[in-house]
């Protein structure tokens, strides 16, 4: 009995099955093309990263170093990048991980990456909006000295980093986040070609504003303020020296998570096999670059130790001469990035839902297609509803690091499919290849992603531990019994004791 219930965890989806379903008339409309697909990587990698958490990073772990932790941090980014465009060129899917994984080590496994997806994209998605409503705060305050902060643009329960403890602001509600959230889920199910408008407008104007930035600040640096480089050790592995530098990379490591996005809309893409190792690849490396240029810039213009703040480019700005109306650019920066963020984050998370439930592990509702808008709107509205509320009432930063650890074993999930399927599918056409061999690559970024993995706190792990409990039950008291490779193994077995029963009872005959 138990054989036979690990065999059915473990049982694999066809590649056949998957193909059918790829070309089922019902699914979505191809329209994406490759600079789209380019502009929803960096629409869902450049936002928190390079607005906050540079100048955080710098202060608390690494000092003028993060330069170091932000490069560490993209190349471990662009080799999983790597194996993401060989899986989605072969498997464009909508499913992206959750699909791979589900092929090449069974539904199981692909059910828990799923639900650790939807850990990373759902509070992705929460995160961003408050961020989101924080710029908005400070922009209204630039303009018009007036401190809005003291209204609606708080949960009443806040989270302190510092303490690790819950304490009451006084406030109310967060507004601007559920009014940001609610925007991008109305966005969502109008459909998928607006919405790739929308993301590359906000993406060239926010990169403009990214380079006015470096290219309008680079010759005030002074290069005394990257002296030491490496800040002597303050007597604990996470404040400044290499170790902290090192603490700093899984601190950054958050700025790159995105660029996955791309693979979630490969059955809207035209010629993914082609488009989507361009898009991903690409989003990565321009990503490193832009990050690179803003920490050396941003360091250079301000000793590290000012840097944290919620804004810490502005503090960086107060620096020069510019004044005002840079940081007021900066700023809309920002709220430009967070809402494409936000807005492939959720795109990405009701992907992978359909593909789920397409498979039967979630209720079918979330793989409803509009007959007009040709998108899950279920699955986006109970999203964007769940998204908005907690939001809105709820202490959602606690949960910022936490979607680090859970992309983190995404991308280690990846590198291993990589490697099994070299084997077990090796005769399938590959129209993009990691280079160096099957080995080398995925090997050494799932090393590296799981050394990332150690400078995770506790608490940060804990909250991992119990959302990964939450998606067991759920499993196991629905999606184990509505699978529909479940059901396909049961007609099977049936099938083959008919046929069992035919072969004995034909020589009594």
């Amino acid at each position: 009995m138990c054989q036979v219930f690990f065999r059915r965890l473990c049982v694999r989806k066809p590649m056949l099955t998957l193909h059918i379903e790829l070309g089922e008339v019902h699914g979505f409309r191809q329209t994406l093309n490759w600079y789209q697909l380019l502009a929803i990587g960096l629409g869902g990698t450049i936002g928190v990263g390079i607005f906050v958490l540079s100048g955080k990073a710098a202060a608390k772990y690494s000092g003028p170093s993060v330069i170091i932790s932000f490069l560490i941090a993209g190349v471990i980014v662009l080799f999983s990048s790597l194996s993401f465009s060989e899986l989605g060129a072969m498997m464009p899917s909508a499913g992206s991980v959750y699909t791979y994984t589900h092929v090449a080590l069974g539904e199981y496994l692909a059910w828990f990456i799923g639900w650790n997806s939807g850990l990373l994209y759902l509070f992705g998605v929460m995160t961003l909006a408050v961020s989101w409503s924080n710029h908005v705060a400070i922009f209204v305050d630039i303009l018009s000295d007036y401190n809005v902060t003291n209204m609606i643009v708080k949960a009443p329960v806040a989270w302190n980093q510092d303490s690790e403890n819950f304490y009451v602001t006084g406030q109310a509600i967060n507004l601007p986040a559920i009014a940001i959230t609610i925007a991008i889920t109305i966005l969502l199910i109008i459909g998928i070609r607006q919405t790739a408008i929308v993301n590359l407008v906000l993406v060239v104007i926010k990169i403009i504003i990214i380079l006015i930035f470096i290219f309008a600040c680079c010759k005030y640096v002074d290069r005394n303020n990257y002296y030491p480089f490496f800040p002597p050790n303050k007597g604990s592995f996470s404040k400044y020296g290499v170790t902290g530098m090192l603490q700093a990379c899984t601190y950054v490591f958050f700025a790159y998570v995105g660029f996955d996005s791309v693979s979630t809309v490969a059955q809207e893409a035209k010629s993914p096999e082609r488009s989507l190792p361009i898009a991903t690849i690409g989003s990565t490396i321009v990503s490193l670059l832009l990050y690179i240029g803003v920490c050396t810039v941003m360091i250079g213009l301000v000793p590290y130790n000012l840097l944290d703040s919620d804004s810490p480019l502005a503090e960086a700005i107060s620096h020069t001469p510019y004044g005002l109306w840079l940081s007021i650019i900066m700023n809309l920066g920002a709220i430009a990035s967070y809402t494409t963020v936000g807005l492939t984050l959720m795109l990405s998370q009701t992907r992978i839902f359909y593909a789920m439930a397409n498979d039967g592990l979630l209720p079918s509702f979330f793989a409803k297609i509009h007959k007009t808008t040709i998108t899950p709107w279920i699955s986006i509205i109970i999203s964007g509803i769940f998204c908005a509320v907690f939001s809105g009432i709820c202490p959602v930063d606690i949960f910022g690091e936490t979607t680090s650890i859970s992309a983190l074993i995404t991308y280690i999930f990846v590198h291993i499919t990589v490697i099994v399927m070299r084997y077990t599918h090796g005769d399938i056409a590959r129209p993009f290849e990691v280079p160096f061999g099957s080995w080398l690559i995925p090997s050494v970024g799932s090393l590296l992603c799981i050394l990332l993995m150690k400078g995770i706190t506790k608490a940060t792990g804990f909250r991992f531990l119990v959302w990964t409990a939450l998606g067991q039950i759920i499993y196991f008291s629905y999606g184990f019994w509505h699978s529909k490779q479940r059901k396909l193994g049961k007609n099977k077995s049936l099938t083959g004791c008919v046929a069992l029963l035919q072969q004995v009872e034909s020589p009594i005959e």
